[in-house]
């Protein structure tokens, strides 16, 4: 079995260019030795490398995608409250590059792994290529066993991500405040605190089991961080996080339910989603308890003619409860004119345009609960 497809930030890879692992065929020959030590060097080296294609696979796939992004809470003007020296429309862009590497044993077992190269750009800001940290799985069956920068069971739900290219609004997701794990935007530390895949960094380092049977899927994933030390002095204790979820598919219709406990204040999660269709519309509901801020979620989109498709969301975060607010975690919009603490509603739309050729025009805009508005337009491909 391959390894299961990552949903973040998680389009999927269309047409991947496939070559084999091996030891290369080069023409290295020693001349003291003649046409025959030749001869040898290259059918030795022509046998090692049918013998690996035989048995691995290496997959490279990836995407790009370009352009603007108009964000409200960017200034450059020195008299503006949101002075932030960054223009309010700037270039968005990124190009991934993803390896998948696999092999499978006499015993039926496939091994594998996959790591990215990224150059991303926002706000102004150019970053290069850096490879991530690397994901290695175990497969058999339904079952397999997931080690390294693991997907993580919250991220891996079912129906938390939007159903577009970037997984939220726009062409780079446009802070995804449309997740209902994602609250008190005025916070610290209060969006994507679970474990997930990391594109650009080196993730959790943990342990994961995702099985599945027919209708039904299992996840479950557990990591650990280190103490911090410095000058032989504990500064820090690290902290684990375990997660689960459950999914059952019903016709068109899939549940699922995501739990996480970690050491770390403000990270417990209780998720609920249901996704599915009502004739040409697709239909999903989701629900979380983030240790005492609870959000809810109501999104539908249907296509438009054989190469459109506009989708719209809109997410209700209540006002923090009594225990997260004593722990720092206050998304009230407390005084008068303040509406950025993240308590209240936020909505979106986004549009999709199908070009062809693996590649489409996005456009979205979203006003979020924290008072905030970005729009978004530009092109996404996939290779």
């Amino acid at each position: 079995m391959a390894a299961p497809s990552l949903a973040k930030h998680r389009p999927k890879e269309k047409n991947p260019f496939h070559t084999h692992t091996g030891f290369p065929g080069l023409g290295v020959c020693f001349e003291t030795e003649g046409k025959t030590m030749k001869k040898v060097l290259f059918a030795t080296t022509a046998l090692i490398a049918t013998a690996s294609m035989a048995a691995a696979d290496v997959r490279i796939s990836g995407y790009g995608r370009f352009g603007l992004d108009y964000n409200d809470r960017n200034s450059n003007k020195i008299t503006d409250p949101n002075y932030n020296g960054i223009s309010e429309t700037t270039i968005t862009s990124r190009l991934r590059l993803q390896f998948d590497m696999s092999t499978e044993t006499d015993g039926g077992v496939t091994l594998g792994a996959r790591f990215r190269a990224q150059a991303e750009s926002r706000d102004n800001a150019p970053g290069g290529a850096v490879f991530n940290g690397a994901r290695f799985y175990a497969s058999v069956g339904g079952f397999t066993l997931g080690v390294g920068n693991i997907i993580g069971a919250i991220e891996g739900m079912p129906g938390l991500y939007l159903e577009t290219k970037s997984a939220g609004m726009g062409i780079d997701g446009a802070g995804f405040h449309s997740l209902v794990t994602n609250v008190a935007a005025n916070v610290a530390g209060q969006f994507f605190n679970w474990d997930a895949y990391s594109s650009a960094g080196v993730g959790a380092n943990g342990l994961e089991v995702l099985y599945s049977a027919g209708a039904f899927g299992g996840h479950l994933s557990y990591s650990t961080d280190n103490d911090t030390v410095v000058g032989g002095v504990r500064t820090a204790i690290g902290g684990d996080r375990i997660a689960v979820n459950l999914s059952y598919t019903f016709g068109d219709w899939t549940a699922a339910l995501g739990l996480q406990d970690s050491d770390t204040i403000g990270e417990d999660k209780t998720v609920l989603t249901v996704a599915g269709k009502l004739g040409q519309f697709g239909v999903r509901l989701a629900y979380a308890d983030n240790d005492g801020i609870d959000k809810f979620g109501i999104y539908g989109n249907m296509d438009i003619g054989a190469a459109s498709n506009i989708l719209l969301f809109v997410t209700s975060e209540d006002a923090a409860d009594a225990g997260a607010i004593a722990q720092g975690r206050d998304n009230r919009d407390v005084t008068v004119g303040n509406d950025r603490g993240g308590e209240g509603e936020s909505y979106g739309i986004h549009y999709s345009y199908d070009l062809g050729g693996g590649a489409s025009f996005e456009a979205g805009a979203v006003k979020s609960s924290n008072d905030q508005t970005q729009v978004q337009a530009g092109v996404f491909f996939t290779f």
